[in-house]
């Protein structure tokens, strides 16, 4: 697995103090259409270039203060974190190139 598996501990580290941006997927096991997100972020995270850009997932349900800091209100959510700064916010299913594009953005 190419994808960061975030916790409330790590967040600051791998997100916030991140050199490169970052897709964060907020999911839950439960949730269908996140598990429909998954694989399509499973994949982007192993073709992206990992010097430029970094994937990551937080189940909301295990890590419920990162996700109230954000406003999580609908899973799947998909932000892309920026020196720390959400610079885009994505609710609902979202495509491959949409992602990908949303990183590419903010390289």
């Amino acid at each position: 697995m190419s994808q960061v598996i975030l916790t409330d501990a790590t967040f600051n580290q791998e997100v916030l103090q991140s050199p490169v941006p970052v897709l964060v997927d907020f999911w839950a096991p439960w949730c269908g259409p996140c598990r429909m997100q998954g694989p399509i972020v499973e994949e982007l995270a192993n073709e992206i270039d990992k010097t430029k850009a970094k994937i990551a997932k937080l189940d909301v349900d295990e890590n419920g203060v990162t996700a109230g800091q954000y406003s999580i209100m609908s899973i799947p959510s998909l932000l892309v974190f920026k020196q720390g700064q959400v610079v885009e916010r994505f609710v609902g299913v979202q495509s491959k190139e949409t992602l990908r594009q949303a990183l590419l953005r903010h390289q």
